[in-house]
């Protein structure tokens, strides 16, 4: 869905470029037409597995509906082809406006993505709005909006996943705490963190680059469910995030006590099994690369 997503506003961007550079009136085909429908569905399925759980079997079927407006797309006259799938955009984004709602408990955790992602939707907001009142923009310059909305909305996602890489995977995280029910009713939460510190901090697990939530679970004696929402609702954090930010403060004290030691043989002694791994958790939690952070603080032992 990901990749039917980005051909299809890739392909809008190249009718709009033929449009308003060539004047070739690729606008004004079946292809764009198409291309314009597929968007708001694609995008949907596409953040199915990010905003909610996954899918039950049996509603699976249901899904085949999304590509009835592609069909449709077809049939649809050009003077009613671009209100009708703006139309079509904002019943999608009004979708997304109340999945993004039940995630407010969470957004704490996610503030500048949330931002982001926000500046993003607003765009959208703007271009379905704009694209109901196309027929009294003067010449080409609807499309010429869109062309830029679609560019910028590109910019800010790329700054979204470049601040964080591994947004999506700690967004499904937070995601299954928010719309599971509690598993932690019988479970004492306090001897569980107060185990799961022990296990980090005294026999540095974090180390094993095969450790997995299902693995630290079956150590700590709860469920693979359980410790990703006592992670979610007591830490704030997920699974992946919390490791990392273990692996990483090992790493900063190794940077500093340990001078002669290569910033590849400090990474992969706390985990990481590759040099990009490293730098890319490295930069996401302290905002720079090991090096510099050594750099910075020569001369500084830390406890």
């Amino acid at each position: 869905m990901g990749l039917i997503l980005l051909l299809a506003l890739s392909g809008l961007q190249l009718s709009h470029f033929a449009w308003l550079h060539e004047h070739r009136a690729w606008v004004a085909t079946v292809p764009y037409r198409v291309m314009l429908f597929a968007v708001a569905p694609a995008f949907f399925l596409f953040s199915q597995p990010l905003l909610r759980l996954p899918v039950l079997p049996q509603v699976r079927p249901a899904l085949a509906w999304h590509a009835l407006p592609l069909v449709v797309s077809v049939f649809v006259a050009e003077e009613w082809a671009l209100r009708s799938a703006f139309l079509l955009g904002a019943g999608y984004l009004l979708w997304l406006a109340r999945r993004l709602y039940e995630l407010r408990r969470e957004r704490a955790h996610f503030q500048l993505e949330m931002m982001l992602l926000g500046t993003v939707f607003v765009i959208a907001v703007g271009v379905s709005v704009l694209g109901l009142a196309q027929s009294a923009l003067p010449g080409k310059t609807f499309f010429s909006l869109y062309a830029i909305s679609i560019g910028l909305a590109f910019l800010l996602v790329q700054l979204t996943l470049g601040l964080r890489p591994r947004l999506s995977i700690e967004v499904r995280e937070a995601v299954q705490t928010v719309y599971a029910t509690s598993t932690l009713t019988n479970v004492d939460c306090d001897a569980v963190l107060e185990k799961l510190k022990c296990l980090m901090e005294k026999d540095r697990i974090y180390v094993d680059p095969e450790l997995s939530l299902p693995g630290l679970a079956e150590r700590i004696g709860l469920s693979s469910h359980q410790l990703s929402e006592l992670m979610n609702t007591r830490l704030g954090k997920g699974f992946s995030r919390y490791l990392r930010e273990q692996r990483i403060g090992a790493a900063k004290t190794m940077l500093l006590n340990e001078p002669s030691a290569s910033v590849l043989s400090v990474g992969l002694s706390v985990g990481f099994t590759s040099q990009s791994n490293f730098y890319e958790a490295f930069r996401e939690i302290e905002g720079m690369p090991p090096g510099q952070y050594r750099k910075l603080n020569a001369g500084t032992r830390a406890a």
